[in-house]
This record gives C-alpha cells, structure tokens and sequence, in this order.
C-alpha cells in the first residue's frame, strides 16, 4: 500500500507544481537557518570527552583573605602554587593534573624556518593518561620528569609534519627558551572542544602545539599566559608566583565513582580547614567540586550570540511551518472532488489521511534536500566570521540525519491538520457538485 500512496502523491504533487515549490521552498528556508545555528550550538555544547567526561571533576577552594567576604559565594576558579602542589602530593584522586597555558619561543633547527612563538600546555604526568590523550610516536613523561624539572617535551602532530616532515621526531631536539629540549612524544588526534581544560588561553582556541613539564617551566622561566588573579599585598604578584597569594593555576582530577566524588569533597573541606588553622586561610571552608559538563555550563562556554541566533533561526522556522500548513490545506481542499470520488468508491478516511500525509512526508524529503544544501551554504558563512569557534563549523553525520528528520517530521505535522480537514469533506457534496 505504501507504494500505491507514494505513486499518488507524487501524482498529486505535479499537478499544481507552483504550491509544491512554494512548500518545498518554505521547508527548505526554515530548515537551512535552523540547521545551521543547531550545528554551530551541537559543535560548542557538545561533549569534550565522551565516555570519559563523567568521572572527570574540576576542584576549587577559597584561600582569599577577609575582604570583601561574602559567605558561601563563588570561590576563585583557579588555585594557588602552594594550594595546587599540595593537592597534587595529597594523591587523594585517581589522577590528577595541575596545568596552566603559555606561549614559548622556538627556534627551529632548520635554516628555512623562522624562529616563532608556540602555544603551550605547562602540566604534570596525569594530563595525558586521564584525559585519554593519544600518542602517534612516543609517550608522555613520569613522575621522574617531574620531580627532576627534566628538559623533555611532548609535541602535536601538526608542529611534528611542521619541524619534521611527518618523520617520527622522538629524540630530536627542540630549541625553546634558549635551552634544548628533547622529544619525548608526539600526539596523535586529538582536538578536543571546547578547550576545557585551559579556558583562560580560549574556549575554542587552537590546540597547543608543545605540552612541557609544570616544573621544568618555571625553573626555566617561560612565560605564563593565562589569568592571574592576587589581592592583599600579594606577595610579589605575578613576578614571584610560587610564593604569592595569586590564584593562576587549573587543577583537574579524576573520581571513579560517587563514593570517590563524595570522599574527595570531603578531603577538601578539610584541607580547607587545615589550612586555617596554619593562618593561610581566613574564610570559613568553601569549596566546590563541579563535573566536567556542569564546569562547563558553569563557565558558559557557548557564545550568547550562537544561543540568540538558535532562537531566532527557531523562530524563523515556526514563521515558514505556519505558512507552509496554509499551503497544503490550499493543495489539499483543492482536491476534494478527487477525495469525495475515492471516498465513494470505498476509501476509508484513515486511507485517505495517510495518502496526504505521504504527500506532506515527500514534500519534506524534498524540502530536506534543498535545507540541506543551505545548511551548508549556511555554515560556510559562519566559517568565514573572525569568532573563535568559526573553524569548527562543520556538520556530522548525526546532524546530518536530524536534517532529514527535522524537515520530514516538520512536514508531517503541517499536514495534519490539512489532511484531516480534506478527509472530513462529505462526499455527498463533492459527488453532486459533479
């Protein structure tokens, strides 16, 4: 049967082409904007590390002094030196990672490349194994790295084709800072966005292209490039910020478990309290231990302007359902005599709703083409804008199927009421008009 009301709505579609193309056009206006702006919001809302996200947990306490002390309001998203190092030692979690970002001067072996600054990732060990990171050649370094402020590094794929031709580069030296580094490892593909994990270099920023030791950093001087954030007299400021009271450092850590969740807000709490009691902590214990996603949300990655031309785009699209409704209920009773004559010979009005709601279906189908290749057009507009995120403007495969279910199921349910008014006509009427 399917096949014999597929045959008569493509029948019914040709005989009055202009209100098909009307229908097609409208679905196809509202699909296209609002496909591009669910594609722009899918892409920046979407899940960093999926499979791993849920047991990935962003600590935070409140080390400031006294003033302006507000009880229980937000503490500072970042750690101190002391606070961080501390909770890094403590190995309360299964994994955890201490990081900040920076750009460091590179000077290439090689006479036909220039000198330039690269984007960095100064972390500890944990970084790669908890995030699930892949090596393409190599591996990261350990805890002996570490502890020695050993010059080795970890480089991208991308900075590896650059340098190196797409060799495996392990061993090689690096000129960066003014001191030689060696090459330890080399990523494998891994972009993951948002930028979670160092959100003050840019949500959506580039990937790094060197990853080096936290401690080997510092004892080398290279330049820190995220926030920093002091108060009373600081200490030094940022000029000394092992020993300030700055807060300018990200620590991520790694909870298998609710019990684990719960046992290390605890062990925060009573840090906090230790803490106290030493005199560095003024505040009463303020701490906060958000997942990844709930970071996240929190941080409001996702551009206003992507969620105001999402909901524009919607309402866009509820403008062109509206319309194309009024132009199959026009199609529709404008065959009525054909219905009145089908329903006399037998046809059931159940029949005869499915056949026009087909019609609607096919009418989606052809209006998701046509919306899919202004989705497109769409998004290679947004391509071309100066946002940071604009290169990541890309459709997957799952957007690409909700683009067809989109514009069916929209259709669909534009043709309900106008298929239901068309089965509703008396034949009786239609028979004696003829």
């Amino acid at each position: 049967m399917f096949g014999y009301y597929l045959d008569l709505a493509l029948r019914g579609l040709k005989r009055n082409r202009m209100l098909t193309a009307l229908m097609v056009l409208a679905i196809a206006l509202g699909i296209g904007a609002s496909m591009t702006t669910l594609t722009v919001l899918h892409v920046l809302s979407g899940d960093p590390l999926p499979g791993r996200s849920a047991s990935i947990y962003y600590p935070q306490l409140d080390p400031q002094d006294a003033s302006k002390y507000v009880p229980n309001a937000e503490p500072p998203e970042q750690v101190t030196w002391i606070d961080g190092m501390n909770m890094l030692n403590a190995k309360r979690a299964a994994r955890q990672a201490l990081m900040t970002g920076g750009m460091v001067p590179l000077q290439p072996t090689q006479s036909s490349i220039d000198p330039f600054q690269a984007v960095a990732l100064f972390t500890t060990k944990d970084f790669f194994p908890m995030f699930g990171v892949p090596f393409k050649y190599g591996n990261a370094w350990g805890t002996t790295e570490d502890d020695d402020k050993a010059h080795v590094v970890v480089i991208s794929s991308a900075l590896n084709d650059k340098l190196f031709g797409r060799k495996n580069s392990v061993g090689e030296t690096l000129r960066l800072q003014g001191a030689d580094f060696r090459i330890i490892g080399v990523l494998g593909n891994w972009h993951p966005n948002p930028h979670f994990y160092e959100p003050y270099m840019g949500s959506y920023a580039s990937d790094e292209d060197i990853y080096v030791p936290l401690s080997t950093s510092r004892a080398t001087h290279m330049e820190h490039a995220g926030s920093v954030d002091c108060w009373g007299n600081g200490n030094g400021g940022p000029d000394h910020l092992e020993e300030s009271q700055c807060v300018w450092l990200q620590f991520w850590v790694q909870l298998d478990g609710a019990a684990s969740v719960s046992d290390y807000k605890a062990f925060l709490e009573h840090y906090s309290e230790d803490q106290r009691a030493l005199g560095r902590f003024t505040r009463a214990p303020n701490v906060r231990l958000r997942s990844m996603m709930q970071w996240l949300a929190f941080q409001k990655v996702v551009p206003s302007d992507a969620l105001l031309q999402a909901w524009l785009a919607s309402g866009f699209f509820a403008v062109c359902l509206i319309n194309t409704v009024g132009l199959m209920l026009a199609k529709f009773m404008r065959r009525a005599n054909e219905l009145g004559v089908r329903r006399a010979l037998g046809a059931s009005r159940r029949a005869l709703f499915a056949q026009l709601l087909i019609e609607a279906a096919t009418v989606g189908f052809a209006g998701g083409i046509l919306g899919l290749l202004l989705a497109l057009l769409g998004l290679w507009c947004v391509r071309q804008q100066p946002a940071e995120y604009a290169p990541l403007a890309y459709m997957d495969t799952p957007m690409l199927l909700a683009t067809f279910a989109l514009a069916i199921g929209a259709s669909l349910a534009a043709g309900l009421l106008p298929a239901w008014r068309a089965c509703h006509v008396p034949p009786a009427l239609q028979l004696k008009a003829n």
